[in-house]
This record gives structure tokens, sequence and C-alpha cells, in this order.
């Protein structure tokens, strides 16, 4: 059908009137007989029109209705076809068929109406796709296919194809997929040992009415197959309200003591192809989630890992035994190796250049060559480095570059103080090396090492430098630690606890102790924190710089002259001095993106702040790299991290209850 011009027939005939009421009226009041005429070519001119009107129709009945295919004798139309059929132009409506009318106009007319009325998010780009496009009017579910009209410039055929029983069917299938659960109780031995049987068994009990209420919402069961494990394989529309609710049987259970010792952990696989597939995705969730403290929800998926709650302190473990173990394990490791590498994360500290030092020395009590692969220009650590160079230990240290001709097949890596690879100090020693041990007290995230063959990770500590302090108590004592370095050790331990004010446990202690008694000299372990004067006075200038924000106080500071790394970590702990912070964070210009050092008194969790912008670390200490960003937009992005977590902070917490329970044992006193 061709409108003349993009003119309606209506408009057509009223413009024609319109023009013969324009000459009537003159003629009419000078010489009516003249009329005669122009009335008769009006009346010409309507049934021009009329017969015209009748063509047309004619002209989208065999175009619509009878198109014969050429060459065939089968004849095909539009408005006999078993589904919906229209033809659209822009946004109007120009013709349907019977079954179009039937089954979305329930018998009301639509020509020339608009095609968001009636098929709301009708997109003809998407329809003349091969797969179409979803669309749902009345009630029914269709996909609808579009095609240009043969010589109709800017109209299109769009035909709708009723599968609702196919889709819902399809939905039904995605919702109805099994998904696996491991719910595990935090710290089950350091909390339940010293209880009474029947103190137990009350607990065990309040836990497990949880747990089952919870399950019971859900189309799915729940079985116990530990005194601390629990599994439960449910739907997945039932994880999709337990994720919209952040999973929270979390809350409930931390809100049966007050203390707060007592959580849960839960690891979620959903999205596998096979019931196996997930209880492995559940199995990695929820050793991420026990690596990262406990007391959360790790969901992972095809796309990677979600985290829910995480709020919690760890919970200090007394025993002393899996120590032991790792000990002779990593000991065993050491000897069955030609050469040791020792590596700990970029701009390395005195965290992990000591625990390095502390590892050097079960290799050379193992009789078993080894080095430190350390970046000396880079690394936060000079003082304490230049205390073994002067010492005469410098053959200890080696650049990491030149280790990599050293590495052979039965070469044992060593990393210290992180388990992302990301962080690495050299990620070509790393992937060179086919055998690696980590030893870390960092929280667990995402892009951890997932291929060592021992791996020491216990959040709980206070540094890497308290969990190698340990180990080392468990080799001989012959050939053991010296005053210099137990003096290292202590100082990564002094490092990551301020000098023994944060995260600090009954071990903590025990270690600091432990390397007093091996020479360690705390004045002059003291003296490895000394900066300069320049050095100093951009540290205070930075902490001038800071303001107040929902109880986080915020320095962000242009780029640092080369050498003042350690002024970023500095300035965040002078932050925590103020009254009524809770985390201080520093962002600090460097190489055209931002470094971020945060630093908390434990009432906010700066690993969970950063953890979005890339960062990670601990519960009380974090940090981050924002490459190709200004100071700018990463103060922009640090206010909607702690807005975020403060919300989620709101929203998670959960009044203490009237009737009081029987409080669990605090094992740190």
């Amino acid at each position: 059908m061709k409108r003349q011009g993009g003119f309606d027939i209506a408009v057509v005939i009223f413009l024609l009137a319109l023009a013969c009421l324009a000459l009537a009226v003159p003629v009419a009041i000078m010489a009516p007989i003249w009329l005669a005429a122009p009335a008769l070519l009006v009346v010409m001119a309507l049934i021009l029109i009329l017969l015209f009107r009748r063509r047309l129709r004619a002209t989208i009945y065999n175009n619509l209705c009878g198109v014969t295919f050429q060459g065939s004798k089968l004849q095909a139309t539009l408005a006999e076809l078993p589904l919906p059929v229209l033809l659209v132009s822009g946004k109007s409506i120009l013709w349907y068929n019977a079954l179009f009318k039937e089954k979305l106009l329930d018998g009301a007319d639509a020509v020339l109406g608009s095609t968001d009325r009636v098929l709301p998010g009708l997109d003809l780009s998407v329809c003349t796709r091969p797969h179409g496009q979803d669309l749902t009017a009345c009630g029914i579910r269709f996909t609808a296919y579009a095609s240009p009209a043969k010589g109709e410039r800017g109209a299109s055929i769009v035909y709708l194809v009723d599968d609702t029983f196919y889709k819902d069917t399809l939905d039904e299938y995605a919702a109805s997929r099994p998904v696996y659960l491991f719910i595990e109780i935090d710290s089950y031995d350091e909390l339940f040992n010293d209880m009474k049987d029947s103190e137990q068994a009350h607990e065990l009990e309040t836990i497990n009415r949880l747990l089952e209420a919870y399950i019971d919402r859900t189309t799915g069961f729940l079985r116990r197959v530990s005194n601390s494990r629990f599994i439960a394989v449910v739907e997945e529309r039932d994880v999709q309200w337990m994720i919209q609710e952040k999973f929270s049987i979390l809350d409930q259970v931390r809100a049966l003591h007050q203390s707060g010792m007592l959580t849960l952990s839960i690891g979620v696989g959903h999205g596998g192809k096979t019931l196996h597939e997930c209880q492995e995705m559940a199995r990695e969730s929820i050793e991420i989630a026990l690596g990262r403290g406990g007391d959360q929800a790790a969901v992972k998926t095809a796309d990677g890992f979600e985290f829910y709650g995480g709020i919690s302190h760890g919970v200090e473990k007394r025993s002393h035994v899996r120590c032991r173990i790792l000990a002779n394990a990593l000991a065993d490791l050491i000897r069955n190796s030609d050469s040791v590498i020792i590596m700990g994360h970029r701009q390395s500290d005195l965290d992990a250049i000591g625990s390095a030092i502390g590892v050097l020395r079960i290799c050379k009590m193992c009789d078993v060559p080894a080095v430190i692969a350390v970046h000396t220009d880079t690394t936060l650590a000079g003082p304490l480095i230049e205390t073994f160079l002067q010492a005469g230990e410098s053959h200890n240290f080696i650049e990491p570059d030149e280790t990599l001709d050293l590495i052979t097949p039965q070469t044992l890596l060593i990393v210290v103080d992180t388990y992302q690879k990301n962080l690495l100090e050299s990620q070509q020693i790393y992937e060179k090396c086919q055998r690696v041990v980590v030893i870390d007290h960092h929280r667990m995230a995402v892009g951890h090492i997932d291929n060592a063959q021992l791996l020491y990770h216990e959040p709980y500590a206070s540094s890497t430098s308290e969990l190698v302090c340990e180990m080392l108590q468990f080799m001989p004592t012959e050939g053991n630690i010296t005053p210099l370095e137990a003096q290292a050790l202590l100082a990564g331990i002094m490092l990551d606890t301020q000098s023994f004010a944060l995260h600090v446990g009954v071990r903590t202690f025990e270690a600091a102790a432990w390397l007093r008694s091996r020479g360690a000299q705390t004045t002059e372990t003291k003296v490895l924190f000394n900066i300069s004067k320049e050095e100093y006075e951009a540290r205070a200038a930075i902490v001038e710089s800071a303001y107040i924000y929902k109880g986080c106080a915020i320095a962000v500071s242009d780029e640092l002259d080369p050498g003042m790394a350690v002024v970023l970590p500095m300035a965040a702990n002078d932050l925590l001095t103020i009254t009524g912070v809770d985390a201080g964070f520093v962002a600090v210009v460097k190489n055209g993106g931002v470094n971020i050092s945060a630093r908390s008194m434990g009432a906010l969790n700066v690993q969970v702040i950063l953890e979005p912008l890339g960062g990670g670390g601990h519960l009380t200490m974090a940090g981050a790299q924002l490459k190709n960003c200004t100071k700018e937009e990463a103060e922009r992005r640090i206010k909607e991290q702690i807005d975020a977590y403060r919300a989620a902070q709101s929203a998670n917490r959960t009044p203490i209850r009237k009737q009081r329970k029987p409080e669990l044992p605090d094992k740190r006193r």
C-alpha cells in the first residue's frame, strides 16, 4: 500500500473540501450560477477518490491476503496464518489479521494505533535478528520476528509466535536447578571443647533449629555430616531469596550470643552443569569463606565469587597441633628440593621480609641453599635489609630477575605474607616454579594462589612473622634462630599489630616472648621504624589534610617524592589516633594511578571496603592500587564504598535479645 506523498486519504479529502469552500464563498456572493461547473468537478473528484480507495483496498488485500508465489499455484495469505501478524510503520499499526485482533485486542480496533500501547517494548531492530525479540502482552509470552514489507517504504511485517509454554518450562527448569551448600560452625573445637556435654547439646540444638527453620523455607533438605559441618541441597529459586536477604541466617546465629563469637560460614555452588560440579564449587566457596575469617557466605558461580557478611573478627585458635604438622611438612618439602626461593609481595614491608628471614633460617637448618627475592629499590623494609647487609648477610638477598636462570624443576618457591598472584614480588618466578608453598595471614579473596603444595593460612594470626615464629619453635634447637633474625621477626609482628595495639591474641604475645628469649632487642627493633625528617614532614602534611567522613578519616595527597612509600601506611595509622575515627584512608597519586592504604581499629572491615576497588588485606589493615585514576576519582570511590559498608552495617545490625542466653567462654581471656 502506497500512501500518496505520505498523506492519509482522509487528509486529502479534508484539504480538497477546504479548497472548494474557499472558492465557493466569493463565487456564491457574486454569481451563484457559476457554481454549477465547480460543483460538477467536485462530484467527479469524489467519485475518483472513492474508486481510488476501492482500488487501494484491493491492493492491500492482494498484498496481504492473497499473495501467490511465483511459479506456483499455492496461495499463502497473511490473514490466514495460524499466528498473530501485523503491519507496522514506525510506531503506527497499519493492519493486522483476525488472530492478532482476537488474542491481543479482545475484539477492539487498533488500526493507526500506537504499537507501544498494544505491544510495549516492541523494537523492530531487535525483531529482525535471527532469535527475534521476547515480548509479553495480555499475559501471553511471544517471540516477535520482523521483516520489511515489500513495496512499502518504512513498513515491516511482524510475526508473533506464542511460545508461553516453552518459556515457562525453561524458567521452571532454571529455577529448579540444584544448588549445593556447605554450612560450617566457625572454630567449633575452640568454642565447644571447654563446655559441658549438656551445654554443647543445648548450643547445637539451638543452631540445628535455626538451620532447619531456614532450610524448611526451601524445597530442599539439610543433613549434618560432622560435628561442625552441614550440607544442604536446595533449588536455584531458593538461593535467590537467600541472596536477596544476604543470608540472614548469619545474623540469626551471631545474635545467639552478645560476644558474637558463635558464627557460621556458608559455601554455595550453583550454576554448574551437574550436581557434582555444584558440590565442587561449594567446596571451593566454603574454603575461601573460612580463609577470609568466617562469619560469611561465599557464593561461587561461573562468573566468580560473591561475598555476604564477614563483619566479625576471626576466633583465635589455641592449639599448636596444626602448626607442628605443617612445620614438619614444610621441612620435608625443603629437604626434597635442590634450592629454595623465598618471596613476598610487591613493596615488601617488615612483615614480609621478617617472615622471609625466618623461613630462610628453616632452610639453613635443613641444609638446603635458599635466597630471598626482593626488589631492594622499592621495598619498605630498607632499614632491616641494610642491617643484614652490614652484618655480612648480603648473599641471602637477590634481585628477582637474577633468580630466573637458577630455577629448576626441583626448586621450591615459598611465598610469604600474600596469597594473591597479582601482588607477588615477581610473577615470572611464580610461573616458572612448579612447586609452591604459601604462608599468609591475610583474609583470602578471589585470585589467590590455588596450586600450592602446602598452604599455611591463618587469618586469626596477627602477622605472617607470628606464624613463622611458631613453626621455628618446632624445629631443632641446634642452629635455631639468631638474635638478628629474632629481631627481624619481632619487627614484622610489631608492624602488623601497631606495636601490639591491634589484632593481638595470646599466641602473639607467646611468639614475642619466645623471640625476646632468643635475643630480640625491643629498642633496636624500634629503630627500624624510624624515618627521615622529610618523610616525617610529608606524613604530617597528609594527616593535616585529612577530614572526617561518616566516622572515617580520609586524606588525599599528590605524588610523593621517590623513596617515601613508607609514609603512606604510617599516615593511615596516625589517622586512627583521632577521636571518633573508626578507620583511616590515605590515597596518594603514583605513576598515573592512586595507591590507597587503609587502617581500622576493628569497628570497620577495611578489607571488605577496598575489595570492590581491587584491593585486599585484613580486617584492620588493607590496601589497593587504582590504575589510570585521578585523586578526585579515587576519593569519590572511597566514599562510595564507605557509604555501601555503612548501609550494610545498618541493615545487618541485629538488636540484642531480651532473653539472656548462656555465653560461650572467651578463649582469649
